[in-house]
């Protein structure tokens, strides 16, 4: 037995979030590709279950006020508040990833002063979120301009409307400054979206803290929800009565039942709700954030940073050197919950990986990319995905 496999078994007896793992369907595989779906949590299949024989199956349209269908994009969007750092009535649960970076950025567009003709997007940013950002400059009068983050306080401007940033980079795992960029925007009169994806419930974001006015995120990664699970829409408290949605819809009206033919927004974040709620993921992902209870999402990030150094340590150990070059940054503050590795057979390698037991994910054209779930995720397992990966690469 190596030192490494020592100390994993002991740095597992001292973790304090060890007893979370048994509320997830796991198996003998080190599962390291959270970051793109999440493992199952054990309570879902019964919930679902329930939701489906009993809420539908025998309530039927009861069930829209007697099970709390109708709230639920409100009531599960608090559940996920305090793991981004929000207070209650500032989160509404629904749609997509990708409906929500668009519904958030022409509202961002919107509030902006009307002579601001300008739309910042983050360069490296996971293709759909550009490819939003074209159409909304594009459907609003503005100009794109792509930049790095590292860029945009040198490219902002009086010209500036909004600017959409990721917090952490799908692919290498760097974590952005989310409190001096979203400071640098306000400073400029513009408006900060970020889209939360690959760090919401893997380290703490301090939306309420740090002002940041919109925000989405998915919620089958890091929260667990399960594939296609609802995405959620962040709108701050002071700036509700400014949101105004490019798709409003008879669930965002201020009397949803009233049909009326012109449209008057709800209050609050209701405003971000649009058509009917996809109740039967949505109360899947419900049951889902219960494996939060009483667990610090503190306690999650020192785990997630705990977990990444033991990797890239035992990599270091392990894997001959020069076959595979970290791009995941040292430093703890540029971090995320991922480890990216280059490597230039990194398909085949990983196609290995998998067959051995190890599954993480491969990024074109050579990034091995491992996510680590600290719910779920040990630190003996951390050992094995390394000393596996040594094998592939000999």
């Amino acid at each position: 037995m190596s030192e490494l496999t020592t100390r994993a078994g002991a740095l597992d007896a001292a973790d304090e979030l060890a007893g979370v793992r048994k509320q997830f369907v796991l198996d003998e595989v080190v599962y390291l590709d959270g970051n793109s779906l999440g493992a199952l949590p054990a309570n879902v299949p019964g919930r679902v279950e329930d939701v489906v024989l009993r809420q539908w199956g025998r309530m039927r349209i009861r069930s829209w006020d007697e099970s709390g269908w109708w709230t639920a994009p409100e009531r599960i969007g608090d559940k996920i508040a305090p793991l981004v750092g929000a207070a209650p009535g500032q989160i509404v649960v629904g749609d997509s990833t990708s409906v929500n970076v668009f519904k958030a950025l022409v509202a961002a567009v919107r509030m902006a002063d009307a002579d601001r003709d300008e739309i910042l997007v983050d360069a490296t940013t996971f293709p759909t979120d550009g490819y939003i950002a074209e159409s909304a400059a594009r459907m609003t009068g503005r100009t794109l301009q792509p930049v790095t983050p590292a860029e945009v306080p040198g490219a902002l401007s009086d010209r500036t409307a909004a600017v959409l940033l990721n917090h952490v980079d799908y692919r290498s795992g760097r974590l952005h400054d989310l409190p001096s960029l979203t400071a640098a925007v306000h400073a400029a009169g513009a408006v900060a979206v970020w889209d939360l994806c690959h760090s919401a419930g893997a380290l703490p974001v301090g939306l309420d803290e740090h002002g940041v006015d919109l925000a989405v995120g998915c919620t089958y990664k890091y929260l667990n929800g399960g594939p296609g699970s609802p995405a959620y829409l962040y709108v701050r408290r002071e700036l509700q009565d400014r949101f105004d949605s490019p798709l409003p819809g008879w669930n965002s009206h201020a009397e949803p039942f009233g049909m009326r033919p012109a449209f008057e927004p709800a209050s609050g974040a209701l405003r971000g709700r649009v058509g009917t709620p996809d109740i039967l993921s949505m109360l899947a992902l419900e049951a889902a954030l219960e494996v939060w209870d009483g667990v610090r999402i503190e306690a999650v990030r020192a785990k997630s940073l705990a977990l990444t150094d033991f990797f890239l340590e035992c990599v270091a150990a392990y894997v001959p050197e020069g076959r595979v070059e970290s791009v995941t940054p040292v430093a703890h503050s540029e971090r995320g919950s991922q480890v990216a590795l280059r490597c230039d057979d990194a398909g085949d390698v990983m196609k290995r990986l998998i067959e051995r037991g190890v599954v993480g994910d491969f990024r074109h054209p050579d990034v091995l990319r491992f996510g680590f779930t600290p719910l779920y995720v040990g630190f003996a397992d951390v050992e094995r995905a390394a000393r596996v990966l040594c094998e592939v690469l000999r």
